[in-house]
């Protein structure tokens, strides 16, 4: 999506509130002894009340109205009756859609507790998504966005998970451009343009960066059962800064 009004800027404002505040409140209950279907449903409950409904859900039937991954899941993690134990690294993707908007952001967290393995990948990702973040201005490489991601994690000594993007987003949970890769590809000579909006999401992790898909046909875990975080804003890309729609 192109962004060509106030209107449009506001509207995805408002729905990027909306799961920025979900996210932030499910990551506030998150819990040991809670199961991630008790998890699921404080975020649906949220959605529902400002008016929003889960994009997954609209838009490919997902069996949940968030996405709940407990390591090694890494992504699409289905809501159900896994019990949540202190220590477990986990992530919580939430994306929506209101008024014809969507908007998509995610976090990775400890339950209950600190570990230094986790919580060091986990300040990384933050870090690679603000590097990332800021290499999204109109006109540059879109490229550079994975540059900043990869170069990013290999300074604090983690790899990148190759098989997951980020995306365009908009007026669908998933647009052009398609795949806004997590590293540096030199054959990728696509220009950021003015007004695009873009679903930015590092995922960073101690192992060789490839998924499994595993039976439930839904969740992604990775291949050699390493760990790893992710944590994705929705921006709008301009000539300076990007506005990130995503902030609680």
């Amino acid at each position: 999506m192109i962004v060509e009004s106030e209107k449009e800027i506001n509207s995805l404002k408002a729905i990027g509130r909306v799961v920025a505040q979900t996210l932030k409140l499910m990551m506030e209950q998150a819990q040991p002894g809670m199961t991630t279907a008790e998890l699921d449903n404080i975020g649906r409950e949220f959605l529902e009340k400002e008016g929003a409904q889960s994009a997954p859900q609209v838009m490919y039937s997902f069996p949940g109205a968030t996405c709940i991954s407990i390591s090694p899941v890494i992504a699409h993690g289905i809501p159900g009756d896994q019990v949540l134990q202190a220590g477990q690294l986990i992530n919580i993707d939430v994306s929506a859609e209101m008024g014809g908007y969507f908007a998509d952001t995610g976090g990775s967290m400890v339950v209950a507790k600190q570990v230094s393995e986790y919580d060091k990948m986990i300040e990384a990702t933050k870090s690679a998504l603000v590097k990332a973040v800021q290499a999204a201005r109109a006109g540059q490489p879109l490229n550079g966005i994975g540059k900043a991601i990869q170069d990013e994690a290999k300074r604090n000594g983690f790899g990148v998970i190759f098989d997951l993007t980020g995306h365009g987003i908009g007026h669908k949970l998933h647009e052009e451009p398609t795949q806004v890769y997590n590293y540096y590809k030199p054959k990728d000579r696509r220009i950021l343009d003015e007004g695009v909006v873009l679903a930015i999401e590092p995922f960073l992790t101690t192992g060789r960066g490839h998924i499994f898909e595993e039976s439930d046909g839904w969740s992604l875990r990775t291949i050699d059962r390493t760990v790893a975080a992710q944590f994705e804003h929705t921006v709008i890309v301009t000539k300076d800064e990007p506005i990130i729609l995503t902030l609680a």
